[in-house]
Formats: C-alpha cells, sequence, structure tokens
C-alpha cells in the first residue's frame, strides 16, 4: 500500500538521504530529488510529489549519526507500551477527530471532498496532501504539509479553530476552510461561490447520511 509505504519511510530515517529546504522556513526528508522541466521531483521510495522550483531554496545532506548505545538491563527505565499509529487516512483522520473533539465522520468527509483520500495530492492552486493544505497555512500550523500525519493533525486542528471562531456554525467554518476566512467575513456567510456552495453541501450530506464511524473501522 503505497500510502503505509510512505508513511514508513518518511518515519524511518535509517539510510542517507537528504533534505529539502523550502520557502516556507521548513525542511522535508527526501530519499533524492529529480529537477525536471515541470518541477522538481522529490522521491520517498517508490512515491514521489512534484513541487514548483520556486518552493525549494535548497538541499542539505543528512549525516548519519552512529547507533546510540542500547542501555544495560539495569539501567533501562519501564516503557509504557505506546499506542499504534494508524496507517491509513482514515485512521489518521479518526485519530485528529478525537484529538480535537471533532465528529469522525466529519474530518473523514473533509478529507473525502478536498483529497480523495490521496496522501500525495497536490492541487492547481497548490494545496498539498490529504487535507489540502495551503503551505501558508500549514506553516502558520507549525505542519510539513507533505508528511500525512502532521497533514492530517494541521487540517483537523485548523477545522476546529474555524469551528471555534464561527461559533460552532457548522456551514460558515467549512466554507472558511474552502474558500478562507476572509470570504466568509466579507459575505457574512457561506460566499456565494459555486464551488463552495457544492462543497459546503456535500459535507452536510454526508454528516446526515452516513453512519459515524466506530474505533477501528
Amino acid at each position: 500500500m503505497r500510502f503505509l509505504a510512505l508513511f514508513l519511510l518518511m518515519a524511518a530515517g535509517a539510510s542517507a538521504g537528504e533534505y529539502v529546504l523550502l520557502a516556507s522556513g521548513s525542511r522535508m526528508r527526501v530519499d533524492r530529488h529529480e529537477i525536471g522541466e515541470t518541477g522538481v521531483r522529490l522521491f520517498l521510495g517508490d512515491a514521489w510529489v512534484e513541487v514548483d522550483p520556486a518552493r525549494v531554496v535548497g538541499y542539505e545532506a543528512e549525516e548519519c549519526a552512529p547507533p546510540t548505545p542500547a542501555p544495560s538491563p539495569t539501567d533501562a527505565a519501564p516503557v509504557a507500551p505506546l499506542a499504534p499509529v494508524p496507517t491509513t487516512p482514515a485512521g489518521l483522520a479518526d485519530a485528529a477527530a478525537d484529538r480535537y473533539g471533532l465528529r469522525r465522520q466529519l474530518v473523514r468527509s473533509v478529507m473525502a471532498a478536498e483529497s480523495a483520500f490521496q496522501p500525495l495530492a497536490v492541487s492547481p492552486k497548490g494545496a498539498i496532501g490529504l487535507m489540502q493544505l495551503m503551505p501558508s497555512t500549514a506553516q502558520a500550523l507549525g505542519a510539513n504539509p507533505y508528511d500525512p500525519v502532521q497533514n492530517v493533525d494541521a487540517g483537523a486542528r485548523y477545522l476546529r479553530e474555524l469551528l471555534t471562531r464561527y461559533h460552532n456554525q457548522l456551514w460558515h467554518a467549512l466554507a472558511a476552510y474552502n474558500a478562507g476566512p476572509e470570504a466568509v467575513d466579507r459575505y457574512n456567510g457561506v460566499p456565494p461561490f459555486p464551488e463552495t456552495i457544492n462543497y459546503v453541501s456535500r459535507i452536510d450530506r454526508d454528516l446526515r447520511t452516513k453512519p459515524e464511524p466506530a474505533s477501528g473501522q
């Protein structure tokens, strides 16, 4: 599964690769890059994503640190078992929804509308990943939009912030996620944009017709 392979490769970092320095100020670890006619391709195993060369300001070689010696049995402190990390887009959506007190189906529906559950999705406007974060939004949230875990966490956190801003008025928050808070504030509600109206209506219909996902589904 490409998503699982991408996640494991991004988390592992055992083999030497390189860091891509982005204009947003963040860094992204990749295995390698190739400069083509239409953009820079960033490779993580078999997966790759193409970005505008203007977003890349440089590259740094990754230095492999020597392995840290394992502590002796007498020095090792007891470690609590870690919770399993979700390995699917739906699992990431549910975990982020639980973290920020949102309905699971809400985060899943936003993800479906934004990216159709595709971790490598990049829109013509430059929105990135499962929750289609714009680089400026991701930077403000302190997230790497190319990392699926950070992308979904930041998207759910942003959705929670919008719900708080608009006093839990769902349509206002969804419209702001799609068209930006400035548009919602300008029209004092859902702006009269066909794309935004369809977006809000689709997610609202999902919430009214689809059951809330149970844990592990």
